[in-house]
């Protein structure tokens, strides 16, 4: 097992209280292909989601937060380290070794990053990491583990070591929780949920609720996410009885947008290494809202996901922000500013703090750019017309997206308008010139090839 790494810029730290032991606890609800429509609080037709819709009822429903990719684990290491994860040529999902060799990739994702729980642990949070893990792969036995990068307990899967059951999640985030309040210590707590991600779960329970339903893949589908819903229900229960509610900003949010099988496909059962037997992609019936495109493009519905972020009397209550591009990796200046923890002097984020957006007072002009970076197929393949973006771009109010070689691109007015229904790029070939000159300088910045302690002892037999 790897040992720790020394801690990132750690003589460079400093720690900035704001009220004490009472700084405002955060928790972070990160679901894995959780389409943005599923939800009932955004008209869902048959998927109901009463505790989320709590969390909009008492908080502000962000319609455009953008992650940063269409996939899993890059999505994840922007929210860890508030950089695009093409900054550590993680540009897909952490597989076994022989994959992420062959896509360039490392095995996981270095230590020696600047890490949100890290910052958080040092100032005194007590910080924990419960579900879905996957910056690494359990197939990786000497990767790091999540306790390496800033977590006081944790209990996972994906990751090296046991993998915690999937159910478990929720029930181990609210014993730390109280563990944390005893302690007198604010808590920073990831809760990443397996769904609606493949396998499917069911458990008879949730699948009773829906029995009226004709379709078995809807009724498999609508079961796992009311079942998800409950579990997030347990833990902000957990907060209303230990009276912590009032200072504790909780989030709810998706990796990237739902997953869709590319044709017809079989329903049959499947089996996943970290998480055992389930049901299949044939049951993924996740929506977008009217987004194009699923999981894996960086079209609207591939990383435009929900984002309902609660903290009763700081964030308002029953709004709907449609204004503010807030972006995943605007996660963590966001929550170090709200913890009182001043970035190292010689970190430069890709994002910027959003804490006055949280407030009502977001702006519809991103000023920093955004960029994103993923393998996308080229041509355009008839079967998932929108999953041919290798670059994209988010600058003022224009989005851009092109393929792998830069020879094709489409251009899009994103405030104006967010469903990406006309292409502005033959009228607009100044702007276009402008963004690919961004793109072309952005791309000049990153590695060629992962550098460090990234890589797992099995590359050696490669």
């Amino acid at each position: 097992m790897k040992l720790k790494s020394t801690f990132f810029c750690l003589a460079l730290l400093s720690f900035v209280p704001l009220r004490g032991d009472d700084r405002a606890n955060i928790l972070f609800i990160f679901a894995d292909d959780w389409g943005w429509g599923d939800l009932s609080c955004h008209g869902h037709p048959y998927v109901k989601t009463p505790n989320i819709d709590r969390l909009a009822a008492e908080g502000t429903d962000f319609h455009r937060f953008t992650v940063a990719s269409g996939v899993c684990s890059p999505s994840r290491t922007a929210v860890m380290t508030g950089h695009f994860p093409a900054r550590y040529n993680i540009d897909g999902h952490f597989a076994w070794v022989p994959s992420n060799a062959k896509r360039n990739m490392p095995d996981w994702l270095s230590l020696d990053a600047p890490l949100l729980p890290r910052l958080l642990q040092q100032s005194g949070y007590a910080t924990a990491h419960y579900g879905k893990w996957h910056l690494a792969n359990n197939m990786i036995p000497d990767s790091p583990l999540p306790s390496d990068y800033g977590y006081d307990e944790y209990g996972a899967f994906n990751c090296a070591g046991e993998q915690i059951p999937v159910h478990e999640d929720s029930q181990r985030a609210s014993a730390f929780i109280e563990k944390s309040a005893a302690a007198g210590k604010p808590f920073f707590v990831n809760l990443w949920l397996h769904e609606p991600h493949t396998p499917f779960h069911t458990v008879p329970k949730y699948e009773w609720r829906f029995r009226d339903m004709e379709s078995e893949e809807d009724r498999i589908y609508a079961s796992v996410l009311s079942h998800a819903d409950d579990r997030i229900g347990d833990v902000l229960d957990a907060l209303d009885h230990l009276g912590l509610t009032d200072n504790t900003l909780v989030i709810f949010s998706s990796d990237n947008g739902p997953a869709r099988a590319s044709g017809p496909t079989e329903l049959k059962l499947m089996y996943d290494t970290a998480t055992g037997a389930g049901w299949g992609i044939a049951a993924a019936k996740g929506i977008t809202g009217g987004r194009k495109g699923y999981k894996s493009a960086l079209f609207q519905g591939g990383i435009n996901v929900p984002f309902i972020a609660r903290w009763p009397g700081k964030v308002g209550a029953g709004e709907i922000d449609d204004r503010s591009l807030i972006s995943a990796v605007d996660l963590l200046p966001t929550f170090c500013e709200i913890a009182g923890v001043k970035l190292p002097a010689s970190y430069v984020p890709d994002g910027v703090s959003q804490v006055e957006a949280l407030k009502g007072k977001g702006s519809r002009i991103r000023e920093k750019p955004l960029y994103w970076k993923m393998g996308s197929a080229w041509p355009i393949p008839e079967s998932r017309p929108y999953h041919w973006v290798s670059y994209a771009i988010v600058d003022q109010k224009w989005k851009l997206m092109a393929n792998q070689g830069l020879d094709y691109f489409e251009l899009y007015d994103i405030v104006g308008d967010p469903f990406e229904k006309v292409d502005r790029a033959k009228g607009e070939p100044e702007v276009v010139e402008q963004l690919l000159g961004k793109v072309n300088r952005w791309k000049a910045t990153l590695p060629e090839k992962p550098t460090g302690d990234v890589f797992s002892e099995e590359r050696k037999s490669l």
